[in-house]
């Protein structure tokens, strides 16, 4: 892979300082993954939404959180400005002769949905009904080809909890930014919904997914079982399908599978282009 050992990661923290499981499961996973590896490393967390903090460009790789709320409302607010001037200067210093290594940014959730605003491939809007649970997600032909998603099987599943998505890709633009549809939702022909963009790879070094990769079995149990979390699920899909997302939880090949595999490859893969500098 690469002689470097020590590696700077960046979390992005879009949670606006509301109790949750991804920013747990993150440093989960980058600790597992760094002692797996023996990397020595070193992450910071950035409060973009209450701090308006950034990370510069000093730091290997990035991961920029979910959130809640809605991605469409911060549009011109200060703390989507900086954030979107952060991700300009990760544009600029992968574009830049001298920008070496470059820089990989994961996407997660909300992050994600910022992100395909800010490139304009598709439509942001509010979902009929919330999205939130155990999900199948189907992989493109080009999900097929993606490092990222290696080991994956089609489909894959993950945990899904959003109010917002991702719809209508314009194709011509992602033609022209040399981007890649990789995932989409379950088709539901019986619905007349379009259906959700799931994960696009920007570009050679950004990557986002609109599911939660980093969700591992003991955070969406708790959540689960939160009542009003609950309630949500037995509203939209009723009780059995709650007892079943329960159920499925305990599946190894399900969303612990999915943990096990996007992140990981994705710093895998961001550490394969490292290299020490002199």
């Amino acid at each position: 892979m690469t002689d470097q050992k020590n590696i700077r990661i960046a979390i992005l923290d879009l949670y606006e300082g509301q109790a949750n499981q991804g920013m747990r499961c993150i440093r989960e996973i980058l600790e597992h993954w760094a002692q797996q590896n023996q990397f020595e490393l070193v992450y910071d967390e950035f409060n973009v939404r209450l701090a308006l903090e950034v990370p510069d460009t000093s730091y290997d790789i990035y991961i920029s959180s979910g959130g809640p709320g809605s991605p469409l409302e911060s549009e011109g607010s200060e703390w989507e400005n900086s954030y979107f001037g952060w991700l300009r200067s990760m544009e600029e210093w992968n574009n830049s002769v001298e920008g070496f290594p470059k820089k990989h940014v994961f996407f997660i959730c909300h992050s994600f949905q910022l992100a395909c605003r800010y490139y304009q491939v598709g439509t942001v809007c509010k979902r009929v009904s919330t999205a939130f649970g155990v999900f199948p997600i189907h992989m493109l032909a080009d999900g097929k080809q993606e490092p990222v998603f290696e080991g994956l099987r089609d489909p894959f599943y993950s945990v899904d909890s959003r109010d917002y998505q991702v719809i209508e890709p314009d194709h011509s633009r992602l033609r022209e930014m040399g981007a890649k549809l990789l995932a989409i939702e379950k088709n539901r022909p019986h619905v007349p919904y379009e259906r959700a963009v799931m994960a696009i790879r920007f570009n050679d070094h950004f990557l986002g997914t609109q599911f939660h990769p980093e969700a591992d079995a003991t955070g969406m149990s708790m959540y689960l079982q939160r009542e009003d979390k609950k309630q949500t699920v037995i509203e939209n899909h009723g009780e059995s399908k709650w007892q079943s997302m329960v159920e499925q939880l305990q599946d190894p090949e399900k969303i612990m599978w999915t943990y096990q595999h996007v992140l990981p490859n994705f710093l895998n893969y961001a550490v394969g282009e490292l290299v020490t500098h002199p």
